[in-house]
């Protein structure tokens, strides 16, 4: 038998590290949730992180997130699941302040150089973020799982949400999509090295710049896209701001060879639950291919920001993104009247 990778020690197939969307929202329905005065974003919308006033002046962000491994080079999983875990604060308008490592990893299979090796990476963009690790935990597992419990800070007043995209605002991305499809053809060791290049790069970057340009700019809602894919977060939206949120899929900016690789069906397990979960919570044109519509559902790590903006402030978003080096940032769409549906044209 040969030498495990760090991708053996992943899920063979899995959700990118979260519960399929319509697990979680089975297994939170009827669960009743704390409300307190100085709790202003609690679970009820699905956003991206928790918000708790401390005063007038602040409040916290508070995220969790652990991946299983997606890349095979232990540093760049650290890169990689740090800045996922750390989106979280970003997406909010908020500024990551400190963090706890989470690990599990199988004992006597997984070497120390290994494990310091993923701790080095998520402490190199930690700092990157400005935060500092405080500690963290460790637990015995079959599988690798590392990820990081994040504590943010906000002005109250300046905490961006999901939930108040208002009809009008131009719908912008900040990164491509296409990282579910390309790791998983990585896998199987059919994602050219240039392919596997591109997507940890983009993993490996984070959202600080994007989330400080749109807090500048002011917008109205914001998600990042993870786990549940382009039109599984962009759902979420739609619902918590009780709109219809319209994807232009043509615009949608995609990885390059990622709709080869997609023709040749290389989606992750989470990508396929993503697509059963929305189908039915979504409008599809007749002519789009079945391939481009899991493309649009391919459950992302570390992705980029969904940012709802007022029209007369898109254009702006967009010039001081790229100014800023955010050079993939696109309009993918617009927000319009309805109760809560995706549209893709």
């Amino acid at each position: 038998m040969g030498k495990k990778r760090l991708l053996d020690y992943a899920f063979a197939a899995g959700c990118a590290g979260k519960a399929c969307q319509a697990d979680l929202f089975a297994i939170l329905n009827g669960i009743s949730r704390f409300t307190h005065p100085d709790l202003l974003v609690g679970p009820e919308g699905f956003d991206d992180a928790g918000v708790y006033r401390l005063d007038n002046k602040r409040a916290l962000v508070l995220t969790v997130d652990v991946l299983t491994p997606i890349a095979d080079d232990p540093l760049i999983f650290g890169e990689i699941a740090a800045a996922n875990s750390l989106s979280d604060v970003y997406a909010m308008g908020g500024s990551p302040l400190v963090a706890l490592s989470v690990l599990g990893f199988p004992v006597n299979e997984i070497g120390h150089k290994t494990i310091r090796a993923i701790i080095a990476g998520a402490n190199k963009k930690v700092r990157e973020a400005n935060a500092v690790i405080a500690g963290g935990h460790t637990f015995k597992d079959m599988e690798v799982k590392f990820g990081l419990a994040v504590i943010g800070t906000v002005h109250p007043q300046w905490v961006v949400t999901n939930g108040n995209a208002q009809p009008g605002d131009v719908l912008i991305l900040t990164k491509p999509i296409g990282t579910g499809i390309i790791t998983t053809a990585l896998k199987a060791n059919r994602a050219s090295a240039k392919q596997v290049d591109a997507a940890n790069r983009q993993m490996r970057r984070l959202n600080k710049t994007a989330a400080e340009v749109m807090v500048k700019t002011g917008v109205n809602a914001a998600t990042d896209v993870t786990g549940f894919g382009l039109l599984g977060h962009a759902w979420e939206m739609a619902q918590a701001s009780s709109v219809d949120i319209i994807i232009l899929s043509p615009m949608v900016p995609l990885l390059d060879g990622v709709l080869e690789l997609a023709e040749k069906g290389f989606f992750p397990l989470g990508s396929l639950n993503n697509y059963e979960f929305i189908k039915n919570r979504a409008v599809f044109p007749k002519d789009l291919s079945e391939d481009m519509r899991l493309v649009l559902c391919d459950a992302q790590t570390s992705g980029g920001l969904l940012i709802s903006v007022p029209k007369n402030r898109a254009q702006l978003l967009l010039d001081h993104l790229w100014e800023k080096g955010v050079t993939a940032a696109r309009m993918v769409g617009y927000v319009a009247n309805g109760k809560g549906m995706v549209v893709v044209e």
